[in-house]
């Protein structure tokens, strides 16, 4: 395992427990953060040893989806990783056949909204191969972005084609940074955005992560019950705000023709 790789713990389901920030730079500054927790699955090992205490493609007040991710597709298709896979194999990239780390959002009460999630995708020896960066937005769409040769800790780039908000024009490019302490205890994803003239937006995500048991669940359910609707609601919230601050608004434009960006 090199620099470019943390040093992961046995292979189980792990939730963080952290926040999300996210800051407008101009016209007018606006900006918040929120507690939040997140996911983080090991993909592979989940494949072949079974979900465990997860609970995985079936209602419970915390739960995982794989028809949540990538195409869609279900577990008897081969779920999300066998997507991923092919995403990769399509792009060219055929070693990441080690551990992949999935961050994301669960579905909370039945219900999930998930703006952005990361793969982690290594080589046999560890070795970080690619990050995709999956995108979702409220009128139903997704796109991936693909990092490839990532390093943890180094600033990635890549120009943004997806609309996400209409409050921000579909130009410029994204830069990314990924944090992943050699503990594996504790993980911060920052998604710079910035357009024709320089910086405009500033987001993290990150927290610290524990194993996910019983008991850890429970903390989040009770914690924040409502979490994954609070997302999609604060969405709305903050666009209605933007609104009232005379920010310039953007039309939709047609979705990108090709999937994934690399």
């Amino acid at each position: 395992m090199n620099a470019a790789a943390a040093a992961s713990p046995a292979a189980a389901p792990l939730i963080g427990f952290g926040e999300v920030r996210h800051t407008r730079l101009k016209p007018v500054r606006h900006d918040f953060h929120y507690p939040t927790y997140f996911l983080m699955l090991p993909m592979r090992s989940l494949q072949a040893n079974g979900p465990g205490l997860l609970a995985r493609n079936r209602w419970a007040p915390l739960s995982f989806y794989d028809a949540d991710h990538g195409d869609g597709r279900g577990a008897e298709q081969g779920g999300a990783l066998a997507w991923l896979d092919e995403l990769l194999a399509g792009e060219g990239i055929r070693d990441a056949t080690g551990e992949v780390w999935l961050h994301a959002y669960p579905r909370v009460l039945g219900f999930t909204f998930k703006p952005v999630s990361f793969w982690y995708c290594h080589r046999p020896d560890g070795y970080l191969r690619a990050i995709v960066a999956e995108v979702n937005n409220t009128f139903g769409e997704r796109h991936c972005y693909l990092l490839d040769a990532p390093k943890l800790g180094q600033e990635l780039s890549a120009a943004k084609v997806f609309h996400v908000s209409p409050f921000c024009p579909v130009e410029g490019s994204y830069r990314f940074r990924f944090m992943i302490t050699p503990d594996f205890k504790r993980t911060v994803a920052r998604i710079d955005f910035d357009d024709a003239t320089g910086p405009l937006i500033e987001t993290s995500v990150g927290g610290a992560m524990e194993p996910l048991t019983a008991q850890s669940a429970r903390r989040a359910l009770l914690g924040y019950p409502m979490m994954t609707f609070g997302v999609a609601f604060r969405i709305h919230w903050h666009a209605l705000k933007l609104f009232f601050k005379k920010v310039p608004f953007f039309r939709k434009p047609p979705p990108p023709v090709t999937f994934t960006t690399r």
